[in-house]
């Protein structure tokens, strides 16, 4: 219990990956490197090696060794999954003591009833004195998770990425004004492995400043707290906020080996060089320092697995006299347990403390015990909210009582991916009123503002699954533009809106770290579709759509489409003669133009030529730049910055505001026309026009299926 306890409270640095091949290793070399990895407490990497082994030969005996593992580094899932391997295959009872742990593993997973049933199973059957009490105490902790009321009047919320990490956060303590959190961290996303290329992977104590929209990113504090080499964590201020006092550690593996209590103080400088405390460090593990009063006279509150205590770790305390600090006192059995209590807090009177061995819903489990003067008063949990059913530890108030915060691995909780969802603490803001947050959102046209009425807004929680999420609400508005939906603390969201003739749109938000009640208003605006009609109808055709770069006659590919309509009414059309007019741009001097636009008609009928249309029928005509380009309704459709009769003059194009607007007016005057000259005077066309882009009317009184009496094929770009 030692160890786990001392896990819980520092955990996850793993030692260097032994570099052996798998495919040379044998199922006994495995073995002997997962004990090898054991005895150097380097915790997970043995447990990859018994993976290794059992993936070889399915023994019970490393099963139980992974479940145990499993437990100990808490990934209660798959620590359930490896104790049911091992109990289902027991038929001679020979692992019957593991029964208590999976009883545990299954009280942590929230399967109250299943682990109720495992406890009492235990209890009959147990052969560990030690483990029978616990279990009894356990068994009270789960009757009482199925029956304890929910909280009120207060909220746990996230305390955000700011502050929070994949690893786990310790200590979080508020600055007498509130303004400021001290906590401890490891400040890492990924899994540390600890090797010679790796020096900087210890703890340190963090600052971070609360601003408008929760804590803000943490500051590492210099080397005068953060002494190199050391894991420093585990932070307190007295309650003027003048002194800090916070541990240094050193680890063996995984395991806490050594732990001191240290002091800085605030001046003019900041914090001092700090100093170790005397009178409470030992031949021990001295943790969590918490300032109090008994007796009237200042204490410090701390736990250690010192000897002569009632279990593996409890709660001291040290008078303050005459500059330093006293000889230890073991608060008593009434508080301290055959399990363990960790991260004492005390404020008023009151001592606040996290415990294994009073009933609770979960590992460890937030208590209280008020101090009449003389004695404490039993231990009371806390409840739900501030305990759930894994472990929750270093609870603290602010100065006037209404918020604070308590560390917890509970769900929502960041984790290193590789490691399980509840392997890591984060850092959870406690206040004592109810915080609300909910979703307020309309839904705009992008291109013209325009509220849209019609659209659909669906809200998705992609907290536990990143890829899909988890349809939270759908809602369609009429004419009310506004979106409004509740939204639950700590959650990742993503809201998808959809309308009718729109392209849908996507946005991500997140309600983690939130200090106050808040409206999350999010303004969605959705781009256009633009949406075609095709007519048919009878008139004078006039063909305009073959283009030329600057100063060149070469057809350009976007044109051949349109030259093979031409050519297809040619050869609808046998008796047609038709006119390419060719034409310029205005730049370049007349005589020029005039050639050039007679070689760029030319180029325009080689094309047909070589189709094998007869050279009779296609006269090609140079205008150079003598006839500019009045638009029409289709490249004012296309152009928005043109209109209807515009013409484009030098004059006019040299007056538009950019020099793109002035290069595709140029490009719209370098064309070729086609005009029938002979034959039929007016032919059958198809005409795709733009009629409407979102909820944009381009034409009026013109609508889909139009004209000839077709059904008028409709066609959404």
């Amino acid at each position: 219990m030692r160890r786990l306890i001392l896990f819980i409270a520092l955990a996850g640095i793993m030692g260097k990956a032994d570099a052996q091949p798998l495919n040379r290793a044998t199922y006994a070399t495995m073995i002997k490197i997962a004990e090898q990895k054991m005895a150097e407490e380097d915790y997970y990497n043995a447990l990859d090696w018994y993976e290794k082994a059992y993936d070889e030969v399915k023994d019970n005996e490393t099963s139980v060794k992974i479940a145990n593992l499993y437990f100990f580094l808490r990934d209660y899932r798959n620590a359930e999954r490896a104790f049911l391997r091992v109990l289902r295959r027991d038929r001679k009872n020979e692992y019957g003591e593991e029964r208590f742990t999976y009883a545990q593993t299954l009280k942590m997973n929230g399967k109250y009833d299943d682990a109720i049933e495992e406890f009492e199973k235990y209890i009959s059957d147990g052969k560990d004195p030690v483990k029978k009490e616990l279990a009894q105490v356990e068994l009270e902790g789960a009757k009482f998770a199925k029956i304890a009321p929910d909280p009120r009047n207060m909220t746990i919320s996230n305390a955000g990425q700011n502050v929070n990490s994949a690893y786990s956060e310790y200590s979080a303590v508020l600055a007498p004004d509130g303004q400021k959190m001290y906590y401890g961290s490891f400040n890492s996303e990924e899994l540390i492995v600890v090797d010679k290329n790796n020096t900087d992977y210890f703890a340190k104590i963090f600052v971070s400043d609360r601003t408008d929209s929760g804590w803000g990113e943490g500051t590492a504090l210099d080397e005068k707290i953060n002494r190199p080499g050391y894991h420093n964590s585990n932070v307190t201020l007295s309650p003027d906020g003048r002194r800090m006092y916070f541990t240094r550690q050193l680890l063996t593996g995984n395991v806490v080996s050594e732990s001191k209590i240290y002091l800085s103080e605030f001046g003019p400088g900041g914090w001092s060089p700090a100093n170790e405390v005397e009178g409470v460090n030992g031949d021990y593990i001295a943790d969590h320092p918490a300032v109090g009063e008994l007796y009237g006279t200042e204490v410090l509150f701390f736990t250690s697995d010192k000897d002569g205590g009632y279990g593996g770790f409890d709660i001291y305390y040290s008078p303050f006299k005459g500059g330093k600090y006293g000889e230890p006192v073991n608060l008593g059995p009434k508080i301290n347990t055959v399990g363990d209590e960790f991260t004492p807090y005390y404020r008023d009177g009151v001592l606040y403390f996290s415990s294994t061995g009073h009933p609770g819903l979960g590992g460890f489990d937030i208590f209280s015990s008020e101090w009449n003067g003389a004695v404490w008063s039993e231990p009371v949990n806390m409840g739900k909210g501030y305990n759930s059913s894994v472990d929750d530890l270093y609870f603290m108030l602010s100065a006037d009582g209404y918020s604070g915060f308590l560390l917890s691995n509970r769900p929502g909780t960041r984790y290193v991916k590789s490691k399980g969802k509840t392997c890591c603490n984060d850092i959870y803001n406690v206040s004592l009123k109810v915080i609300l947050a909910d979703l307020k959102s309309t839904v705009f046209d992008q291109e013209t503002d325009e509220e849209l009425d019609g659209a659909t807004l669906q809200l998705i929680d992609m907290t536990d699954d990143e890829e899909n999420g988890k349809v939270v609400d759908t809602k369609t508005n009429g004419q009310a533009n506004l979106f409004e939906f509740p939204l639950e603390l700590d959650k990742f969201y993503r809201i998808i809106a959809d309308r009718e003739d729109y392209y849908p749109d996507t946005l991500e938000f997140n309600t983690m770290g939130l200090l106050d009640s808040k409206t999350y208003e999010i303004p969605v605006k959705l781009k256009p579709t633009p949406v075609y009609i095709t007519i048919s109808k009878e008139e004078p055709i006039e063909l305009e759509n073959i283009y030329y770069d600057f100063d060149d006659d070469k057809i350009l590919p976007d044109a051949e489409p349109d030259l093979n309509f031409v050519l297809s009414i040619l050869n609808e059309y046998p008796d047609m003669v038709i006119e390419l007019s060719s034409h310029t741009d205005s730049r370049g001097n007349d005589a020029y133009n005039r050639d050039l636009s007679q070689r760029r008609a030319e180029s325009a009928r080689r094309w047909l030529l070589d189709k094998g249309v007869d050279r009779k029928r296609i006269r090609a005509v140079g205008y150079g730049e003598t006839v500019p380009k009045t638009i029409g309704e289709k490249l004012a459709a296309e152009y928005p910055f043109l209109h209807v009769g515009d013409v484009l003059t030098e004059d006019f194009i040299n007056k538009l505001p950019t020099e793109e607007e002035q290069e595709a007016a140029h490009q719209i005057n370098r064309r070729t026309e086609f005009k029938i000259v002979e034959g039929p005077t007016s032919i059958k066309i198809e005409e795709t026009r733009l009629i409407r882009k979102g909820a944009k009317v381009i034409e009026e009184g013109l609508q889909e299926g139009e004209g000839d009496g077709s059904s008028g094929d409709e066609k959404k770009n």
